[in-house]
This record gives structure tokens, C-alpha cells and sequence, in this order.
């Protein structure tokens, strides 16, 4: 787990001495990578009493179309600008080109914080 804290070097190089130690808040975890495949939901507890359901993979996705809303599967990743590598292990986050049985489709959602895939048809 990482530390989302204070640095523990003041701006002059020097040693800042930690005055109590690490809280819950300030933890940190590694980003969710949704891939294309079998359904798998993952729930995590989050700030507030309340609660987010992470999509550790999915193979749906909501569809958007000339103001209707279509549910359609996700044949794979096309393009993905936040990591080209993405493409190569089907990975889908906000902004990725994903393949549907509609056709070419633009991620809006964050499936990693959502737990599901909104898309919009792409021209």
C-alpha cells in the first residue's frame, strides 16, 4: 500500500521527522485494470460509509445511439490513448475505442471506479 502523506523531505533536502504515523485516508492502492472477458465485480470500501464496485473485467457495454441507449458486447479494444499497450492485453479505460456489435465505440465511463462500460458510437 502506498502512502498518500506528507513527503518526508522538507524543500531544503532535509529529514522531516514524522509526528505520528500512517492513517487510513491516506492510503493509496493500484488503479483497476478492466479487461475484455468473463464478468468479474470486485466491491471496495471507500470514504463516507460508502462503498464502489470496481470491474476487474467485463465483456458488455452500454452503448449510446442516436439518443437510445443499446446494451451490446465488447469484441475487443481498438485503440487506447492513455497506454498503446493497453491494446495488446485488452485493457479498457475512459477514452479507449472498443470494438461492439454495434460497431466502433468511445469509452465515457471509468470502469475501474463505475464497475461498468458507457460508450458512445463513434462517426
Amino acid at each position: 500500500m502506498k502512502d498518500q502523506g506528507r513527503s518526508t523531505k522538507k524543500r531544503t533536502g532535509g529529514r522531516r521527522r514524522p509526528t505520528r504515523g500512517k492513517r487510513k485516508h491516506q492510503l493509496g492502492s493500484e488503479g483497476t485494470e478492466t479487461r475484455v472477458g468473463e464478468p468479474k465485480l470486485k466491491t471496495v470500501t471507500s470514504r463516507g460509509n460508502t462503498t464502489k464496485v470496481r470491474a476487474i473485467a467485463t465483456d458488455r457495454a452500454t452503448v449510446a445511439v442516436d439518443g437510445e441507449t443499446r446494451s451490446t458486447t465488447i469484441e475487443n479494444v481498438v485503440e487506447n490513448p492513455a497506454n498503446p499497450n493497453y491494446v495488446r492485453r485488452n485493457i479498457v479505460t475512459k477514452g479507449a475505442l472498443v470494438e461492439t456489435g454495434e460497431g466502433t465505440a468511445r469509452v465515457t465511463s471509468r470502469p475501474g471506479q463505475d464497475g461498468q462500460v458507457n460508450a458512445v458510437l463513434e462517426e
